[in-house]
C-alpha cells in the first residue's frame, strides 16, 4: 500500500491512489465513525481530505447560517435541510459534506432507509460553503462547480473575508454579489432571503 501526504492548512489531504476508489460506503462510514471529532471527505479522484473543527469566529457564522435556513425550512416543507455534518455520495464517487444543504422531499423520500441512514447517494438541489478564514477561495470555486456537475441546482459560496456572495446555477457562469445586503433563494427555494450582513460581522 502506497500513500502520499500533503498538508494545505487547515486541510490534511492523504492520496491513497486507486486503493480510495475500491473501497464501500460502508468502509468509509466505519472510517468516518471513528473519527468523529473530524470532517472527512472523499475527491472523485481518491484524495481523503480531513478538516480539523471549526474556530469560534466561522462557529458563529455557521449556527447563524444554519439557524435562518432551519426556520425557512420548516416553515416551507417542500424538503430536508442539512448541517455541515451530512456526507452526501455525489455521482461522480466523491463523499462531500457542504456547510449547508437542501434536498427536495420527493428526491429524498425515492431513497431506501439504509440510504438515508448513511451517506446519501445524491448531490443536495442547494449547497452552500462558508469561507473560513483559513480556506483557499480556489478551493472551494472548484467544490462549487462539482456540486453543479452533479445536479445541484443552485449553490451558494460565502466569502466573509472579501464581503461576497459567489451564486453557481447550471449552465451559467458564477454570479458574484460585491457586499450585498441580502441573497434570494428564488426560484428554488421559494421566499427564502438570507440577510447576509449577520455573516459578515
Amino acid at each position: 500500500m502506497s500513500a502520499t501526504l500533503s498538508v494545505t492548512s487547515p486541510e490534511i489531504v492523504v492520496n491513497f491512489g486507486s486503493l480510495l476508489k475500491r473501497i464501500t460506503d460502508r468502509e468509509f462510514e466505519e472510517f468516518c465513525q471513528a473519527n468523529k471529532d473530524l470532517r472527512i471527505e472523499l475527491t472523485s479522484e481518491g484524495e481523503l481530505i480531513v478538516m480539523p473543527p471549526t474556530g469560534g469566529i466561522t462557529g458563529i457564522r455557521n449556527f447563524e447560517l444554519t439557524g435562518n435556513f432551519a426556520q425557512w425550512v420548516k416553515e416551507d416543507g417542500t424538503g430536508k435541510g442539512f448541517d455541515s455534518s451530512t456526507v452526501f455520495s455525489l455521482p461522480n464517487g466523491a463523499k462531500r459534506s457542504p456547510d449547508l444543504s437542501w434536498v427536495r422531499n420527493e428526491r429524498w423520500t425515492a431513497l431506501t432507509d439504509r440510504q438515508r441512514e448513511t451517506f446519501p447517494p445524491l448531490c443536495p438541489d442547494f449547497v452552500v460553503e462558508l469561507r473560513s478564514a483559513t480556506d483557499r477561495l480556489s478551493t472551494l470555486q472548484e467544490k462549487m462547480r462539482e456540486y453543479i456537475a452533479n445536479g445541484a441546482q443552485l449553490g451558494w459560496l460565502i466569502d466573509p473575508l472579501e464581503r461576497k456572495v459567489h451564486i453557481y446555477r447550471p449552465d451559467a457562469d458564477p454570479e458574484i454579489l460585491s457586499d450585498p445586503e441580502t441573497v434570494s433563494g428564488e426560484p428554488l427555494l421559494t421566499g427564502f432571503v438570507l440577510d447576509v450582513r449577520q455573516l459578515w460581522d
